[in-house]
């Protein structure tokens, strides 16, 4: 079963990296497939209640190939960790057959929760360099995670998803059924917006309180917000703040 497994790790390598010139190279250099092989191991022991053990070997294989690897994780043969630095896999995280995971990846828990507290990755799934996977969550089968995401909530299968929080992008490689407001949405800029438009409506009021001279203005954008709040528009583009932006003011 051991060798079955090696050799499913070894044609996952071969068919993912184009680098690779030949099972033997891989067999002899390739980090991904030492830190499976010591997951294997580990996971071994960690069945029959040798956990000390189970741990000694999953922290030796991490200072040998720089990738931790949870001895409770469920790991499919066939997976590939490409390159691999930095690559965390935490206890109850599952990883299906044909899945290929980049350097920086880490497919962790959101706290302090127990039981399910890590991610399930569906079978051919890629993880982009650098991309975070948090919480109980399920990646579905042939999703994409593009390089920096960091997904919390759940990825329907064939999907692309990318951006901090990861936001669905596209479907099956097409747009089309793709909401395509989360993808201009940023929730950054939209609150920024509304602090931007607070700030200039408080210093229209103090302007009305000490007079207009006693404030100097340094930018025509700052002339023209004011020109037109007197006269009941608004200078800042930004629609979608400015309902909050009055309600916050009422309050």
């Amino acid at each position: 079963m051991f060798f079955k497994r090696l050799r499913a790790d070894i044609n996952a390598a071969k068919r993912n990296d184009p680098a690779a010139r030949s099972k033997f190279e891989i067999w002899l250099t390739y980090s991904g497939v030492h830190a499976l092989s010591w997951h294997r191991a580990a996971a071994f022991f960690y069945k029959i209640k040798l956990k000390l053990l189970a741990r000694i070997i999953s922290q030796m294989a991490k200072f040998f190939t720089g990738i931790e690897i949870h001895p409770a994780a469920k790991i499919a043969p066939g997976v590939f960790i490409d390159h691999g630095a930095g690559v965390v896999i935490g206890e109850t995280a599952e990883v299906g057959e044909g899945t290929v995971i980049y350097q920086g990846c880490t497919l962790g828990g959101t706290g302090k929760e127990t039981g399910k507290r890590h991610p399930t990755v569906g079978k051919n799934c890629v993880i982009s360099a650098g991309a975070k996977v948090l919480g109980g969550i399920t990646v579905g089968d042939c999703a994409k995670v593009g390089a920096g995401a960091v997904v919390l909530k759940d990825v329907p299968p064939h999907a692309t998803v990318v951006g901090v929080p990861a936001r669905v992008v596209r479907i099956g490689g097409s747009k089309e059924g793709v909401d395509l407001y989360q993808e201009k949405s940023d929730p950054y800029a939209k609150e920024i917006c509304r602090l931007r438009e607070r700030v200039f409506r408080l210093e229209s009021e103090l302007r009305k309180l000490v007079g207009e001279d006693a404030i100097p203005l340094h930018t025509p954008e700052e002339e023209a917000f004011l020109r037109e709040a007197r006269e009941g528009g608004s200078a800042i583009k930004c629609p979608e703040s400015a309902p909050d932006a009055k309600q916050n003011d009422k309050k």
